[in-house]
Formats: structure tokens, sequence, C-alpha cells
């Protein structure tokens, strides 16, 4: 009998839950038997991703959206109750022999113990920490702008929201001969990430303007505001925010419509159109994982609770502002 095995069978998996009101619940969960092509995950870690799950565990996706937005192993619908959740990180206990053993990254919401198709998971190198892997997911969402946008050799290039997607974003893009990189946010205390990663930081007063590419990341309405009057003309302004269920009110009659600005989605749902006929989502996810062998990514793990203080901790987490992923830590069947 394996491990996961002696677990289910002495504890049961367990996955969180966000509830009707708003609350979130450990709850068992019965693990169907595994198929051929497919695995027994057992978790090593997952990640919060403040934002989205926030809109989440405040019930405000919105309904027109609701089914675009689910994420890929959710159960339960919006508002709730729902298991929802997109970074997790595990090794394989049973499987095709090629997967057993390995450290890998799947779009699982926080559970203990899943199984999965083998074809939904990605490899973690084994250079990248598995506590490092968490932030996959997000990288993807980074690797997807630059595919969106494919900044060019000395263009100028601004991100505008300095939180867990723009903070990742610059920290690929520092990689690339640009000729120029800001971050931007309203936030002095951004500087320090900025110094971090070691790229220019410059509060919106300070922003340069005439840039080649803006991304947009702050979810704010005056982020994207700025962002409009920081993009040089005919230029794109590339827009990762998820805005929910807000309203959102821009000047087109300055800016945008004088300049002939653009402002185009990067939703990760689907690759990014210039890559769309030569990559899969699988792919992508892959690339995300390899660029995970940096350890300046360990930047953006700010925070920790074991599973059991989940319900809890993500109370008192999505009451206060800062931090970038939290990371929500498993306890190993052998301890």
């Amino acid at each position: 009998m394996t491990i996961s095995q002696e677990h289910e069978q002495e504890h049961g998996a367990r996955a969180y839950w966000v509830t009707e009101t708003g609350d979130g619940e450990l709850r068992p969960e019965a693990l169907p038997p595994r198929q051929e092509g497919e695995a027994l995950v057992r978790t090593l870690y997952s990640g919060v991703s403040r934002g989205t799950e926030r809109v989440v565990h405040e019930g405000r996706v919105p309904e027109r959206v609701a089914d675009l937005m689910q994420a890929p192993h959710q159960e339960g619908e919006f508002p709730g109750p729902v298991k929802y959740g997109y970074l997790n990180v595990g090794v394989v206990e049973e499987g095709p022999d090629e997967w057993r053993g390995k450290t890998v990254f799947s779009l699982h919401p926080h559970q203990d113990f899943y199984v999965i198709p083998t074809s939904q998971l990605t490899a973690i190198p084994e250079d990248v920490p598995a506590r490092r892997a968490v932030l996959t997911g997000i990288v993807e969402v980074a690797v997807n702008a630059l595919w969106e946008a494919g900044p060019r050799l000395g263009d100028r290039v601004a991100v505008v929201g300095g939180g867990l997607v723009g903070g990742v974003l610059a920290t690929l893009l520092r990689k690339y001969p640009l000729g120029r990189l800001q971050l931007v946010d309203a936030d002095p205390e951004k500087r320090k990430l900025a110094d971090t990663i070691n790229i220019e930081f410059a509060e919106p007063k300070d922003a340069r303007s005439d840039n080649d590419i803006v991304f947009h990341c702050s979810a704010s309405n005056d982020g994207l505001k700025l962002s409009l009057q920081l993009a040089g003309d005919d230029s794109d302004v590339i827009e990762l925010s998820w805005f929910a269920d807000k309203e959102v009110t821009l000047p087109l009659g300055e800016d945008f419509h004088a300049r002939r600005l653009t402002i185009r989605s990067s939703q990760v749902g689907a690759v990014a159109l210039p890559r769309r006929h030569r990559r899969t989502n699988a792919q992508r996810l892959q690339e995300a994982a390899n660029q995970l062998k940096d350890p300046l990514f360990d930047t953006f793990l700010t925070s920790e609770c074991l599973f059991e203080n989940l319900p809890g901790t993500l109370t008192k987490l999505f009451e206060r502002p800062g931090g970038f992923c939290h990371v929500v830590a498993y306890p190993n069947p052998e301890d």
C-alpha cells in the first residue's frame, strides 16, 4: 500500500472550499480510482494569487463571464460554494513510470491529494525548488503577455503596477536588450522591489512617456489611464489586469483617440495570437517552469501557512494589503 493510499484510508483527501458566505473551510474529498494515463499527486505546496482569489472570496465574479473564468479543475459554481485555485505543486505518488516520483505543477485548487491526467501536469526542472514552482502559473501569465507584445531590441517599456503579476513580468523583461524599462507604481514602497530586481522605479508623476509598449497590471482605473498617457504614438497598452466587477472610466477623447493607441487584452486562457499556431498551453507552462531556475523569483514568496490553517489565514490575508504570493505548505504523511 502506498503512502497516499494509507493516508486516504486514515484521513481522506481534503480540499479548500469557498462557502456561499465568502468564508473558507476544508472539506473531505473522495478520490476516484486512478485510470490509465492518470497520476495520483501528493501536494507539497500551493499558492494563493491574492487578487483573483480575493475576487472569488468576495463573490465578485461577473455572472456574464462566470463560465470563462472557471479554473481548470474547479468544482462548484460562482459565487459559491466553490473549490478554486490554480497554483499547485506536488509529487507523483502513483502513475505511469515516466512520471512516478517527479515534482509537478498543475492548475489544481488547494487540495492535499488528487487524481489528474498526466497530460495536465508540468514537470518541474530539478534545479527549481518545489516551493518556488508555485509561481509557474503566474510566470505563465507574464510569458503570454510577452508573446502578445513581442518586445524588440532597444524598445522603451513601462510596467504599470508592481504587484505579483507586474513584478514577475518586470523580472522577465530585465533579460531583454531594451532601451529602457521602468516599473511604475503609486506606492513608493514598490521601489524596494525594483531595487531587488535591479530595474528603474518611478512613481506616476515621474514616469517616462513615449513608450513602445506599456504593460498594465494594476487593476485600477488610474493605472489604466496612466498607461495611456505613457504610451507612445500608435503603440500598444497590453492589459493584464482582471477588473472583475469594477467599472472603468477612461478619457478616450485624450491620448487614446488623438495618438491612435491600442488597448489589447492578454487573458491567459488562450495562447497569445502571435504564438497560438506554434505553441500549446502545455508548452507555455513548461516555458514558465523553465524560467523559474532564476532564484530572484523567490522575492515573490512573501508569506506562508500550513494547509490546516488556510481558512483562517486567508480571511486575514484578504483584509490587509501588501505582499505577493502566499504559500500553503502541506504535511508529509511520513512525518
